[in-house]
């Protein structure tokens, strides 16, 4: 007996019909007869009755007909485990990060990914939010880590890693520094510098002006936080971050919230399928890349 004669079996005993089983499987009804017939004779029992024109299964074929369908599915799981392996083995993994943001935890992810894993081919590559998730719901990349102003975005599964509100970052002197907190309409009396469009902090940005109608002049732009700060340090414009990357900058600028901002700036890690194993493995080394607690946390 092979899996193929159980394979003619179970689509006769689940179609009732030679013709409709055989157009099923895709062979001829006399090669599903024939095939059938050389089971039963090395079973020794008839597995259908055929004193009629509905194919119904015997006590013998009803006996079998579960345990060939076992059969059949650990034949399946057998050949998935294998391909499995042999994907972590010399499989691809394509990985998208967002412009201007190094994240370490993620370096570390890719890190023990590939020493768990040295058979997968890692690529990595920068680019801004939007086209980031554009190429992860096209299947071009296998996930992204990207900034976004939704936890999930639609057709995807997202993973935050950061979740803060937006600060507006501005040199000692300046006017904004003697605010505790500021407001949109409190910074439309400035330049500004941020992000571009396409980022998920840009983007968080022009929602709120947009809900408030209320522009605000955006006359620099950089796609590296290093970029902004520096810019705003020299009082050409206020610069507009989020709390964690402005605290990188206190020794030269003073971070007020943006108190009527009340969506978060989310960096995430976003991905479509979960059906590459490579993509599965990944996630489960960046879980604990970005969970893992900083030098001196308890």
């Amino acid at each position: 007996m092979d899996l193929r004669q159980l394979e003619y079996f179970i689509a006769v005993a689940e179609e009732q019909n030679f013709t409709r089983a055989a157009e099923r499987v895709h062979i001829s009804q006399s090669g599903v007869s024939a095939q059938i017939r050389q089971l039963e004779r090395e079973l020794g029992a008839e597995l259908f009755d055929r004193s009629t024109r509905i194919a119904t299964l015997t006590v013998a074929g009803k006996a079998a007909l579960e345990h060939a369908r076992a059969t059949l599915a650990a034949a399946k799981a057998i050949g998935q485990a294998v391909g499995e392996v042999t994907d972590l083995v010399r499989g691809t993994l394509t990985v998208g990060m967002v412009i201007g943001c190094t994240v370490t935890p993620l370096f570390d992810a890719l890190a023990t990914f590939h020493l768990a894993h040295p058979g997968v081919e890692i690529s990595l590559l920068e680019d801004n939010s939007e086209r980031l998730i554009d190429a992860v719901r096209s299947g071009t990349l296998d996930l992204a880590l990207v900034g976004t102003a939704t936890p999930t975005p639609d057709g995807l599964h997202a993973l935050t890693i950061i979740s803060e509100r937006l600060v507006a970052a501005v040199p000692a002197g300046h006017p904004l520094a003697k605010h505790r907190r500021v407001t949109l309409r409190d910074l439309s009396g400035y330049p500004i510098v941020c992000m571009p469009p396409g980022t998920g902090l840009r983007t968080v940005l022009d929602q709120a002006c947009a809900a408030q109608n209320l522009p605000l002049a955006i006359t620099l732009q950089a796609s590296a936080a290093d970029a902004i700060a520096d810019l705003a340090s020299r009082g050409l414009a206020v610069a507009i971050l989020s709390d964690s990357m402005a605290a990188h900058y206190r020794g030269r600028l003073t971070a007020r919230t943006i108190d009527d901002i009340e969506t978060p700036a989310l960096l995430a890690l976003v991905w479509k399928s979960t059906r590459s194993p490579a993509i599965r493995e990944f996630l489960v080394h960046s879980r604990r890349a970005f969970t893992k607690p900083a030098p001196g946390d308890r």
